[in-house]
Parts: C-alpha cells; sequence; structure tokens
C-alpha cells in the first residue's frame, strides 16, 4: 500500500490531505469526508481495508479540522466547505485519473456529501452515507435556534455546543482513542458553525429529491450523535431509484469502529463492486 500526503489552498486555507493506493492500477477511488471535530488520520483502517480490496482511498481535513488551516470547529459560510471539496476532487482526478469515485461522507460529512451532491453528483459514480447529520439526535427549540443564529452573527467564534465522546463508539479502546488523539477537537463548536449546520440539514432536508446517484445509507440504530431518523429520511425522500438503507441494530455513531466493524466493511465492499461497472 503506497501512502501520500499532500496540501492544497481553498478558501485562503492550507488544506491537508492524504491518499492511500494499491500497488496496482485502482479499480475505484474513495472520496471520504470526514466528521464534525475529527481528521482524516482516523479513516486509516477504512482505507487499508478497501486498498487491500484494490480501491484507492482520498481524505483532506476540512477547515478548522486535523492538520489544516482554520479556527477549530468553526466556519464563516457551509459553502467553505463543499467548495474545498470541489478543489480536492479535481486534485484526485490528476493523481487517480480514469477510475470511477465513490464518496463517502460520515457526520458531518455526510451532510457535506449531501449538500455537495445537490450541485454536484455527476462526477461520482456512488454515495455511502454513514451516520449523516442530516436530523438532529435532538432538535432544539424555534427559540433556542432563533438565539443560536443571533449569537452566530454577533459572536460567531463563541463556542455553543460539544459532542460526548462516549457516544462515538461502544468499544472503550476506541473512545479512548478518540480523547486522547491531539488532532480531535474536544471543546466547543463555534456559535457560526451550529447555525450553518442546521441551515445545510434544512436545505438537505427540502431538496432531498434532487439527489438521483446510487446512495447506500448506513446507520447506528443506537446512535445519540445523529438521528437514525436521518437515513431513514432520506432513504424514503432522495430521488435516487438505485437506494438502500442498513441500520446496525444497537450500534453507535462510528460504525467503522465498532466492534462490528468488519460487518460494515464486507456491506460497503459488496455494495461498491456492484456499482463498480
Amino acid at each position: 500500500m503506497n501512502h501520500h500526503e499532500d496540501t492544497f489552498v481553498a478558501n485562503n486555507h492550507t488544506i491537508y490531505c492524504q491518499r492511500w493506493q494499491p500497488p496496482s492500477t485502482a479499480k475505484g477511488v474513495l472520496l471520504i469526508a470526514h466528521g464534525l471535530a475529527e481528521h482524516s488520520g482516523r479513516y486509516a483502517r477504512v482505507a487499508e481495508y478497501f486498498v487491500n480490496h484494490g480501491y484507492a482511498v482520498c481524505a483532506l481535513d476540512h477547515i478548522g479540522h486535523g492538520k489544516s488551516d482554520g479556527k477549530r470547529c468553526h466556519i464563516k459560510r457551509f459553502s467553505d466547505f463543499t467548495e474545498t471539496l470541489t478543489i480536492f476532487l479535481g486534485k484526485i482526478k490528476t493523481w487517480i485519473p480514469d477510475s470511477p469515485v465513490f464518496l463517502i461522507g460520515h457526520s458531518m460529512g455526510g451532510l457535506i456529501s449531501a449538500a455537495y451532491l445537490l450541485q454536484n453528483q455527476n462526477a461520482f459514480r456512488g454515495c455511502i452515507l454513514s451516520g449523516p447529520a442530516i436530523k438532529a439526535s435532538e432538535q432544539p427549540s424555534a427559540a433556542l435556534m432563533l438565539l443560536n443564529r443571533i449569537i452566530s452573527v454577533l459572536v460567531p467564534t463563541l463556542g455553543m455546543m460539544k459532542l460526548a465522546a462516549d457516544g462515538v463508539s461502544r468499544d472503550p479502546v476506541e473512545v479512548k482513542a478518540y480523547i486522547e488523539d491531539p488532532l480531535v477537537h474536544t471543546g466547543k463548536v463555534s456559535s457560526r458553525m451550529v447555525a450553518e449546520l442546521f441551515k445545510t440539514m434544512s436545505e438537505v432536508q427540502t431538496n432531498a429529491a434532487a439527489i438521483t446517484l446510487p446512495v447506500l445509507l448506513l446507520h447506528g440504530g443506537e446512535d445519540k450523535l445523529a438521528a437514525p431518523e436521518s437515513s431513514t429520511f432520506l432513504n424514503e425522500h432522495v430521488g435516487s431509484k438505485d437506494k438502500k438503507l442498513i441500520i446496525y441494530d444497537g450500534l453507535y455513531h462510528e460504525i467503522f469502529n465498532e466492534p462490528e466493524r468488519d460487518q460494515v466493511f464486507a456491506d460497503v465492499l459488496a455494495w461498491l463492486d456492484e456499482h463498480n461497472n
């Protein structure tokens, strides 16, 4: 397996990215968009599995995450994420030309992916969304949402929300690794980020029917960080004729880091191979 690290500039930020490639020609490329507060390096095990099965894997650290520039877990506008994805996709096409690209988005990365597909889905052979953050596990009240929107304008970098690490996985080793990872942001998410997340959730919910490419939706049945209703909603509302939903009974948010991950990997691989024609 060949591993490469690189950087590129997007929206006046230096963005870190990496890719893992098989020694022979890749039969497809997986573009991974990671979740809120984490980074691309947490997908090295995912990359190893799929590289061993003939796929190249490319992942970036979003603005304000991991090794990329930007205030931690803060964004001025959500489109900064999707515009960065466009530039990254262009890089991938030069690194690994003539291979079909599949978009994989986890959690906030699932939201970024869904928002991206509303405008740019023709670039991909298919999309896999893992625990996509399309609906909140606990929907804030209208009054609280209004207050956050006001704060996001007046004090956009003010910390407003913090993720619960124990909701990541049922495996205590994985939770410990998450907490101790220096590139994982364990502080609060900015008010502007929160406002942009909920705004984009609403946009994706309203326009989901515009997504028509093949979609695989995966969700942990006991996910407390992104409601399983996110995936059931998408399954009911995306315009794709080719769509599949798998809810893993009892699994938490990061299904790729749960004890049952081998089954999850196998399900993803089977879907990829079926659509890699």
